[in-house]
């Protein structure tokens, strides 16, 4: 390697033309979206009952999500100007970052924001298509809403990170700091905030509505039944697509990172071209999911996901081989920080190195299917010992729902485990390749994301078909049979994804974590390699830090949970209240007041917000402030190893109890009604803000910590290597940041459980179950 000062990189000629060709991809690739939008338009949209329960959804969800980015908006501003305030070499590169922070946002909202749009215009359709022409062309269109969605990811996120590659050249890597931070920040909110509204309005109709008064899941008798069909779009499509967004585009810009530190020029340009291969084999996997007669729908989508994994694959050894060079020796670029101590080139196959690096990712994203297929699938054990486990109580059920998430969380920890290190071995001795090698696992992963999307968003148009036909009342049984069938695989590919975006956040993160080690090494003397013994797990300070990043996922999780208890028993009284107070409600004859419960779960999703964001952004800026860059690292490390199986946990505990209870909807064990569907219904609404709320937004937490991380770092050690006056300033930074903590946690704590009367009168005595006829236009 030349030298062992950085070098330049320059992006011209060929590499150039490249980086040209993906942005082109990214334009086709939302093209296809927008053909993939019209197909799915023009499906019929069933019967006027239908159209006036589609109907209110979409405003409920247009209306939470307007307010929504209103209050995201100030949160976006203040962080705007704190980049800005932030040092840089070069003061365009300090404004761009901010505006590309604010690109990064924007790419993260429209995602979201358009899944949705179409999921609550798709879920109408695929009940009337059930209904009249049968399962197929139902979950042909569902697939097609998930494609749409999938295409709008890929394209933003090659495109976003293409045009900072094409305008910035050898600063790209800066300024695409502020479009992954913007990305993940707004994908947070998302995530947290549809998690709360979604699940607090969930919890409420099952608890009052199954429980209390056995009436089925989305009966028009139930005043929670609009908010829970708006919840499973704000959150699980609109928060999930934002997230998974999120997890696109940071890991592109951690390849990128550490790619021009490693590879030069190639290396910047290379990440690049993986995601686009993705971005064309996406395409090739709607197409090669056919559903077909007679075949179980989890098995048609597995089967599309792993040929476009296997073409992904190919295609992706053909390209290192052809882009690549075979040696080092045709390498010219500087070792960064890391590679410093040693001042020796690496040995090894640079293609070789980036093959089996991106088929690492592709297999991982393979294994993580199958694993989570298997302990949240009706078909498999797991799921089955937890319906089974209903015979003996509610007890049993969250007992056995525990265990599924515990042991879950060990394979899958190991599966990523093996992928990073598997990655890191290929470094062949020098830091930067290693890191670089498992950020290109994360690419490789990134090549199913297409994919992943469609059958993440193919889960919340399911179920709401299902909660579209039970409400209208025009769907015949066989039709309502179609749809319980497609809702219980929705449940298992939105289990899927959660397990996928995981491991790209594991991916993620590590590679930044690489890149604020590489920041902090240039900081300071890199020439001296005892340095690095500060960052050894056995200095003090490290090992504070892991403690410190773990007790933040705990700390995240539980405000995120208690925040969905406490908006899910403002609706159980609300509910409560108008089952007594509403006369003819059980009859038929009474209209439930459905725009009161969306109204509260707006409000108090939306009032959640500002805590999780506070501690996300606060929590690294008050360790690496007040105890420094070594303590820092360790921060990190402990937030990415704990929530890694922290975020299985939560997610498969919840898919488990969710299709437990499908099973005993479908007839085991004593079947609708039954005491054994009581106990799982108790055990899925356990389980609904773990799976989708607090569990999913772990993800674009370790994110945005470790992003944080990265752009403080340069004034963390600048401040922390200085003089009396620059530790007072560090210390009052720190001290600031853990007031403003202490604060937005001791404000949350201090809220009511509840907005009803505690003094309450009882429920009512369960009435007998049946049905008042179709649900007439309510609205929201």
């Amino acid at each position: 390697m030349a030298g062992i000062h950085p070098a330049a990189v320059e992006v011209t000629g060929g590499n150039l033309v490249l980086v040209v060709l993906v942005a082109l991809i990214a334009l086709g690739a939302l093209a296809m979206g927008y053909k993939f939008r019209q197909e799915v338009l023009a499906a019929p949209e069933g019967t006027d009952n239908m159209k006036n329960i589609a109907q209110a959804v979409q405003e409920g969800a247009d209306a939470y999500l307007q307010r929504q980015f209103r209050t995201l908006a100030i949160f976006a501003g203040i962080a705007f100007f704190a980049l800005l305030a932030l040092p840089a070499d070069d003061t365009v590169v300090r404004i761009f970052r901010s505006v590309f922070f604010l690109v990064g946002a924007g790419f993260s909202a429209a995602v979201g924001y358009f899944g949705m749009s179409l999921a609550v215009r798709a879920n109408l359709r695929v009940a009337a298509a059930a209904n009249t022409v049968g399962r197929e062309p139902a979950m042909n269109i569902g697939l097609r809403t998930g494609a749409t969605v999938g295409m709008l990811t890929v394209g933003l996120g090659l495109l976003g990170a293409s045009l900072v590659v094409i305008l910035f050249q050898d600063d790209a890597p800066d300024v695409l700091e502020g479009f992954g931070f913007g990305a993940a920040l707004l994908a947070m909110f998302m995530r947290v905030g549809g998690g709360i509204f979604t699940k607090a309005a969930d919890v409420g109709a099952d608890l009052v509505g199954k429980v209390e008064n056995n009436i089925p899941e989305d009966d028009p008798r139930n005043a929670a039944t609009i908010a829970d069909n708006v919840g499973d779009n704000v959150g699980d499509c609109a928060g999930m697509a934002a997230d998974l967004f999120e997890s696109y585009a940071v890991t592109l810009v951690a390849a990128l990172i550490l790619g021009s530190q490693a590879f030069g020029d190639k290396g910047l340009v290379f990440p690049l071209l993986i995601p686009a291969i993705g971005a064309l084999t996406a395409v090739a996997g709607v197409y090669l999911t056919k559903p077909q007669a007679g075949v179980n729908g989890l098995t048609t989508i597995n089967r599309a996901f792993y040929a476009s994994a296997g073409i992904a694959a190919l295609a992706s050894i053909i390209l290192s081989f052809v882009y690549l060079p075979t040696s080092f020796d045709d390498f010219d670029v500087a070792g960064s920080a890391l590679d410093l101590i040693s001042r020796e080139a690496p040995d090894g196959n640079p293609a070789l190195i980036a093959a089996i690096a991106v088929v690492i990712g592709i297999v991982l994203a393979a294994a993580i299917l199958a694993l989570t297929g298997y302990f949240t699938g009706t078909e498999y054990r797991p799921v089955k010992d937890v319906g089974k486990s209903s015979l003996t109580g509610a007890a049993t059920v969250i007992l056995s729902g525990l265990s599924v998430g515990f042991e879950s969380a060990v394979y899958t920890t190991i599966v990523l485990g093996g992928a990073v290190f598997g990655a890191f071995l290929l470094g062949t001795g020098s830091l930067s390749i290693s890191l670089f090698a498992v950020a290109l696992a994360g690419c490789g992963l990134l090549t199913t994301v297409g994919s992943i999307v469609a059958m993440d968003t193919f889960g919340p148009v399911s179920d709401n078909a299902q909660g579209v036909a039970e409400m209208s009342g025009d769907v015949s049984p066989e039709g309502a049979q179609i749809l319980t069938d497609l809702d219980a695989v929705g449940n298992t590919t939105k289990a899927i994804t959660k397990g996928i975006a995981i491991a790209t956040a594991v991916l993620a993160a590590t590679a930044l974590f690489g890149s604020y080690a590489t920041t902090v090494l240039e900081e300071l003397d890199n020439s001296d390699p005892t340095l690095l013994l500060s960052l050894f797990v056995f200095d003090p300070s490290v090992l504070v830090g892991v403690l410190l990043g773990s007790a933040v996922v705990f700390l995240f999780s539980g405000l995120a949970i208690n925040a969905v208890a406490r908006a899910a028993g403002a609706v159980v009284y609300e509910v409560r209240r108008q089952f007594r107070e509403i006369p003819g409600i059980m009859e038929g004859t009474g209209r439930p007041e459905y725009g009161r419960v969306v109204d509260i779960v707006t409000r108090d999703s939306l009032r959640e917000l500002v805590t999780p964001g506070v501690l996300a952004v606060l929590a690294p800026v008050a360790v690496g402030f007040g105890l420094g860059f070594s303590a820092l690292a360790g921060f990190l490390a402990g937030a990415i190893g704990t929530g890694t199986l922290m975020a299985v946990f939560l997610a498969n505990s919840g898919g488990a109890w969710d299709n437990a209870k499908k099973l005993v909807e479908d007839g085991a064990h004593g079947g609708k009604g039954s005491e054994a569907h009581a106990a799982t219904v108790i055990g899925d609404t356990v389980g609904d803000p773990f799976k989708d709320t607090a569990g999913p937004a772990i993800n674009p937490l370790i994110k945005v910590m470790n992003l944080v991380s990265l752009l403080i770092a340069g004034a963390v050690v600048s401040l922390g290597a200085g003089d009396g006056g620059d530790d007072v300033v560090r210390i009052l930074i720190a001290l600031v940041a853990t007031a403003i903590i202490a604060g937005v946690v001791y404000m949350s704590k201090q809220r009511e459980t509840t907005i009803g009367d505690d003094s309450a009168a009882p429920p009512p005595p369960p009435p007998a179950a049946g049905g008042p006829g179709p649900m007439t236009a309510p609205t929201a």
